[in-house]
């Protein structure tokens, strides 16, 4: 088979068992799982360079893009913190940290005295243990570890362009030096995380609530430039001073295979474009069963929901879809969208918010939309349920009802469970999407998300 220049998978039939990796920050093991000997099956692993070493790393902070070394820009800084994304992104922050650090001491800036905050945006606070695999050992012995909470020690610091306020950590203000370190991932939000998206990991909850009730989700693994949400992101970064970010691509064993630091402003585009160049795959049009592995980003299920289930919406209305998950840390928690134990009336709950993110002539436009559109509304496709297989169900477990999902620890009992779905034929046509968190699709043929539409909770939030 030809690829095209768009389509960097390696395409590879499937014969018997195939290997997988789950259980992103809780004891990582291969999983293996067998296919019935009559379905056709693809997987579609995304042939990436190859990881880097140390020596690769620490001369990828000696040539940042834009601006001098680290050593040289924080020279003079006694109050230096570092913003790390959460462990629902599955960046090992703790590979290049030990090189951030000795830049640092280069400066004459001790570890003791650098502070890490944890951008946790609206999730919940981390376990202690899990925020030691996530900044490595010599970071958390060595600097002072902070959670970000969203609803507690945040101040103003103005309004954007457009209007939306911008509270954040007190701990950023309190810093002469301010830099970022974090990976760059599809989301729905924004078409891609990283860059000034650490920015809102920070800030207050009024601030995040604001930013995304205000604008339509651009779509899962898509880049505009001149994008409404990402200029509001640049301008906020600038207000609170992170201008400098170490960034990082892995691949699907969660190995660092790119890093690139310095200027974010500058280097952004590039990094989206080595995303979509290498974790480009093809949509599943036609495949009777789309199996999505939400490794690395399978931590629990709310992560799971808004990272892992991308190739399982674009599945057709007929087609079975599974979820490989260890959910280790169980359902999770989002302050804006929860995934399950929702309190009853959310959906109103969710238009106030909306409409309290917005002028009254926007309410009124958005009115005047609704009741053209109103003729021409159609009910959404119906789907199967997603099947969640949890191997090992090593978390606390799972509600018995979540919506839109069944969930199964028996991988025989879901491959019989799919028999049934497809009416007992053998021959499917399987389409496996192993490591889906990174992986997005070709634009020329993908629809672009408009709304919050299509999947409600699926929207990649902090």
């Amino acid at each position: 088979m030809i690829l095209a220049d768009h389509d960097r998978s390696d395409i590879r039939p499937a014969v018997g068992e195939q290997e997988f990796r789950t259980g992103a920050w809780h004891g990582e093991e291969a999983l293996v799982l067998p296919f019935p000997a009559g379905w056709d099956v693809t997987v579609l692993w995304p042939r990436t360079p190859p990881a880097l070493t140390d020596c690769e790393i620490a001369e990828s902070l000696d040539q940042p893009i834009g601006q001098p070394p680290l050593r040289e820009i924080c020279r003079g800084k006694s109050r230096p913190l570092i913003i790390v994304d959460d462990l629902n992104r599955p960046t090992p922050a703790g590979r290049v940290m030990p090189f951030v650090l000795e830049h640092f001491r280069q400066a004459g800036i001790p570890a003791k005295t650098v502070r890490i905050l944890l951008s946790t945006g609206t999730h919940g606070a981390p376990q202690a243990d899990s925020v030691r695999k996530k900044v490595g050992p010599e970071a958390a012995s060595a600097c002072q570890i902070l959670i970000h909470d969203a609803n507690r020690n945040c101040a103003a610091v103005g309004r954007t362009a457009l209007g939306t306020p911008v509270l954040v950590d007190k701990s950023v203000l309190a810093s002469d030096f301010v830099m970022g370190v974090g990976g760059v991932y599809p989301n729905y939000t924004a078409g891609f995380g990283g860059g000034s998206k650490l920015a809102l990991g920070v800030l207050g909850y009024r601030s995040i609530k604001s930013l995304h009730f205000r604008h339509a989700g651009l779509g899962w693994g898509r880049h505009e430039t001149g994008d409404p949400l990402r200029t509001e992101l640049n301008e906020i970064a600038k207000m609170i001073g992170l201008n400098t970010i170490v960034s990082l691509q892995i691949n699907a064993k969660r190995e660092v295979i790119r890093v690139t630091c310095g200027d974010h402003f500058l280097y952004y585009g590039d990094e989206v474009a080595f995303a979509r160049r290498y974790f480009t795959a093809r949509l599943p049009d036609g495949a009777d069963v789309v199996v999505s592995n939400a490794y690395p980003s399978d931590l629990s299920l709310t992560v799971v929901h808004q990272k892992g289930t991308a190739p399982l919406q674009r599945a057709g209305p007929a087609a079975s879809r599974i979820v490989l998950a260890s959910c280790t840390e169980g359902v999770g928690e989002h302050g804006l969208f929860p995934v399950a134990n929702r309190p009853r009336f959310f959906g109103a709950f969710q238009i106030a918010r909306r409409i309290s993110t917005m002028k009254p002539r926007e309410v009124a436009a958005s009115l005047v939309r609704r009741l053209r559109g109103g003729s021409r509304s159609s009910r959404p496709e119906r789907k199967h349920a997603i099947w969640l297989y949890q191997p090992n169900r090593r978390s606390e477990g799972l509600p018995a009802n979540i919506p839109g999902y069944r969930v199964a620890d028996s991988w025989a009992n879901v491959l019989q469970a799919v028999e049934a779905e497809q009416g007992g034929r053998q021959n499917l046509r399987v389409c496996v999407y192993p490591c889906a968190p990174l992986q997005c699709f070709d634009q020329l043929h993908d629809i672009k998300r408009t709304s919050k539409g299509d999947n409600k909770n699926a929207t990649d939030t902090r």
